[in-house]
């Protein structure tokens, strides 16, 4: 199992935090720094400035959104971003949710599965510099109707092939993940409950007639480190509410579902009536300790290693950290910790 560093948003004030971050996993030998999306800043353009300040750690976008750019547009970025950090990205895609697609980047939230099987159809169509030619549900290439032609992608990759991963949280969605991407993007990936996740993705992986050897499984989780583990748990506690309970309306929000799933019915709606009620405190307070203690490494060095070895065993390939402490200097520490655990838990590579 390798490390990764998770920078999520970016342009709140922590950018300069967030590049000392991703230098000192450069230099610690993390795997990948994966930064986000939503509706303020945009992940080529955080990841171009990180891979300009960084020599090694590979370059993610954690996830650049389907609804947001045009499959020909995706590949010509993830193809330009390769070039310039020489063959250090991977591209993550997700369908984002309702709000977002339809609320911000005005395109319906229709079909999700199709059209991310079509979107991911052409970006390695085009990444691969074949002449661009689709007929899908949701695209057509070149439109039959008017004057475009097929083109090729004039940028030439570093790599024959960038991996491609997909941030799915419903069943179908992990199993066409397990059948069409190169990885996995997971969020409140617990230990409790990976196998029937996994399950779905290994299904995929056989339609496809694929095997789960050199699929990357990358869980993002929290580390808070300290003695007291139910303290550790705190800072947590918005972070899951702000998913659980506000990612979404009350009648879609995959991770009010997902939690659902994983045997937490009555806490996430409970969650989910105070977020949406803005009593943002008590939605935090509602959410399980089991819940935040599966799904994110708390305690001590020697609690955190074997916490390592736990996700390693239940199938993590990448274990993605979001170090959470109050100043920059604990938080680089936490990295340089989170490095050494991963040594003595012994699924390091």
């Amino acid at each position: 199992m390798k490390l990764g560093l998770n920078l999520g948003y970016w342009g709140m004030g922590n950018d300069a935090d967030n590049l000392a971050l991703a230098r000192e996993a450069d230099v610690l030998g993390y795997s990948c720094a994966w930064a986000a999306e939503a509706y303020g800043s945009d992940v080529p353009t955080v990841l171009a400035w990180v891979g300009a300040q960084t020599e090694r750690i590979g370059l993610g976008s954690s996830i650049l959104q389907i609804p947001a750019r045009s499959p020909a547009m995706t590949a010509m970025t993830a193809a330009t971003l390769d070039t310039l950090s020489g063959g250090r990205f991977r591209l993550g895609l997700g369908v984002s949710g309702p709000q977002v697609s339809e609320g911000w980047h005005g395109v319906r939230f229709d079909k999700p599965l199709a059209r991310t099987r079509e979107y991911v159809d052409i970006v390695n169509l085009a990444l691969s510099r074949k002449r661009v030619r689709y007929e899908g549900e949701h695209y057509t290439l070149p439109l039959p109707d008017g004057p475009g032609k097929a083109l090729q992608l004039t940028v030439h990759p570093v790599r024959d092939h960038i991996p491609i991963y997909l941030a799915s949280v419903g069943p179908k969605n992990l199993e066409l993940t397990g059948e069409i991407a190169d990885g996995w993007l997971s969020i409140f990936f617990s230990t409790d409950f990976a196998a029937e996740q996994l399950a779905l993705i290994e299904a995929g992986r056989a339609k496809a007639g694929k095997t789960m050897d050199g699929f990357d499984v990358v869980a993002t989780v929290p580390l808070v480190l300290g003695d007291d583990i139910k303290a550790a748990a705190e800072p947590v506690r918005p972070y899951a509410a702000l998913y659980i309970g506000g990612m979404g309306s009350r009648e879609a929000n995959f991770y009010n579902e997902l939690a659902v799933r994983m045997g937490y019915a009555a806490e996430a709606a409970e969650i989910q009536a105070r977020f949406l009620a803005r009593d943002y405190d008590e939605a935090a307070a509602a959410v399980p300790f089991q819940f935040i203690d599966s799904t994110s490494l708390l305690g001590p060095e020697s609690r955190v290693a074997e916490r390592m070895a736990e996700f390693a065993e239940a199938g993590v390939t990448t274990l993605s950290i979001t170090p959470q402490a109050e100043t920059l200097e604990d938080r680089l520490d936490a990295l340089r910790i989170a490095a050494h655990a991963l040594r003595d838990s012994g699924v390091g590579e």
